[in-house]
């Protein structure tokens, strides 16, 4: 049985990437961003996309306290000597409710745009209406929008957008995803707006990748923060306090005792 990748291969002297020298076509010739679409399309990037990546890289980079750098410093309180365990514990979290949203925005709003042949102002919007009433019908989380802490508007949202108006990538996704966060807050009668990942899902739409390419991103992306919180956790650690809030607050059953 013959296994084979396109994606890298090495030999006793040469290591390969899409089919170009490592160490003679890219090292100190290219940047992560140029290797990590390199590897992901099989060609370096054009400028536009080149710059349409990094500034989603940079705005899922961190967050704050989230819950996925809680577990990541939670479990280098538990395993010091395991970094790669305490971030993919972090990485792990990436899910439908935090971090990992990008993608099931792309699946919806792909999913939409792929079932109308024109689009017009007033088709986005009955399309809009259409996936708010269906989510609410189903008592379903419409993603991508709504924020818990930004909850009069996510300041990156406005970034992102024009960022992609200004690469050519704020198409249809864009659009729609911006009337269904509109038609959301008119149903709800309150503000509902779109959300970091709300953008991100759609802007990757705009720009071709397939949906799963949006986590990707967030996962890329939000692993520099998660190490840079564990490096802070060396230095000055929280995990024990954060254990203590749980003694504290949530003491276990008389008679028990902690594992």
């Amino acid at each position: 049985m013959q296994l084979e990748t396109h994606i890298g291969h090495s030999t006793a002297t040469d290591i390969y990437l899409r089919g170009r020298n490592l160490v003679t076509e890219i090292i100190g010739q290219r940047d992560f961003i140029d290797v990590m679409l390199l590897e992901f399309t099989g060609e370096f990037p054009e400028p536009r996309l080149k710059a349409m990546v990094n500034a989603v890289l940079v705005t899922v980079s961190d967050h704050g306290l989230t819950p996925v750098v809680l577990a990541s410093r939670l479990t280098y309180l538990g395993a010091p000597e395991s970094l790669q365990g305490a971030v993919a514990a972090g990485l792990l979290g990436a899910g439908s409710h935090f971090l990992g949203t990008m993608q099931s925005v792309a699946e919806l709003m792909r999913r939409e745009v792929a079932r109308r042949s024109e689009w017009d102002e007033a088709a986005i919007e009955a399309a809009a209406h259409d996936i708010v009433q269906s989510h609410r019908g189903a008592k379903k989380i419409i993603p991508g929008i709504g924020h818990p802490i930004h909850v009069n508007g996510d300041p990156r949202t406005p970034k992102l957008l024009e960022l992609a108006a200004a690469n050519g990538y704020r198409g249809a996704h864009c659009a729609l995803a911006e009337a269904v966060a509109r038609a959301a807050s008119k149903a709800l009668n309150r503000t509902m707006p779109l959300n970091a990942a709300g953008a991100v899902g759609a802007v990757v739409s705009d720009m071709g990748f397939p949906p799963f390419f949006g986590k990707a991103l967030a996962l890329v992306g939000r692993t520099a923060g998660l190490v840079a919180h564990l490096a802070e956790e060396m230095k000055q650690p929280m995990g024990q306090k954060l254990w203590d809030l749980v003694l504290e607050h949530a003491p276990p059953p008389q008679g028990s005792a902690p594992a």
